[in-house]
Order: C-alpha cells, then sequence, then structure tokens
C-alpha cells in the first residue's frame, strides 16, 4: 500500500510538473505511447460530440500529452498544454488541480489519462 502511495506521489508531481509549472514533455513518450491511437481518439471526440479531448501519459517521471480539437487539430506536449490553457482561460489551473486525482488514479491502473470537453 505504501509503495501505491509513492508512485500515486510521484505521478502527482510530474504531472503538476508539466501542466501548471510549464515542465518540459517528452516527444519520445508521445511518439511511443499516444501516436498510434489519434485515429480511435478522434472517432470518439466526433461520437461524443465534444469540442476537444486532451490525453496525458507519464512514464518513468515523463509527462507527454495530445490535444484534439473538433476541427481534428492535433497539439503535442508543450503545444497542447498552450492550447488548452487558451480553452480554459482563467480557470485553467482550478480546472487542473480538480482533474490531477482522477488522471493520478487512471494512470496508476494502466490507463491514460483522458479528458474530453464542450466548451460553454
Amino acid at each position: 500500500m505504501l509503495e501505491q502511495k509513492n508512485i500515486e506521489t510521484k505521478i502527482e508531481k510530474s504531472l503538476s510538473r508539466a501542466l501548471l509549472l510549464d515542465g518540459k514533455m517528452e516527444q519520445g513518450l508521445y511518439k511511443f505511447e499516444l501516436e498510434e491511437h489519434i485515429e480511435y481518439w478522434k472517432d470518439g471526440l466526433k461520437k461524443d460530440k465534444e469540442d476537444f479531448v486532451f490525453i496525458v501519459t507519464v512514464n518513468n517521471g515523463d509527462v507527454a500529452m495530445l490535444l484534439i480539437t473538433k476541427e481534428v487539430e492535433l497539439f503535442i506536449n508543450e503545444k497542447a498544454r498552450e492550447k488548452l490553457k487558451l480553452f480554459l482561460k482563467t480557470n485553467y489551473q482550478s480546472n487542473i488541480n480538480l482533474l490531477l486525482p482522477n488522471m493520478v488514479k487512471d494512470l496508476i491502473n494502466d490507463c491514460f489519462a483522458l479528458t474530453g470537453a464542450k466548451i460553454i
């Protein structure tokens, strides 16, 4: 149980560094874990009629991120984070803080942290 808590803490720190502190994201991790699933996520975005979806993964402290818009534009890593900041505007930090626990839970369970959204 303690080991799981340590892993959760490490993942949360990695996500916080990348998403809240504008930390570096890894292109190699994006290519290795996210790139091959793009078509699947595009289909889900259209099916769910969302405005965008963003996906985050963590591996050994490295973070990668993909954001796909309803216009099927792809934003990778730091560009994805910047686009997400534009979508969320002044609520970016509070929304990320709200999403972090579920993101960690997904990643602990060997899933990608995937969030789809509609802009109101």
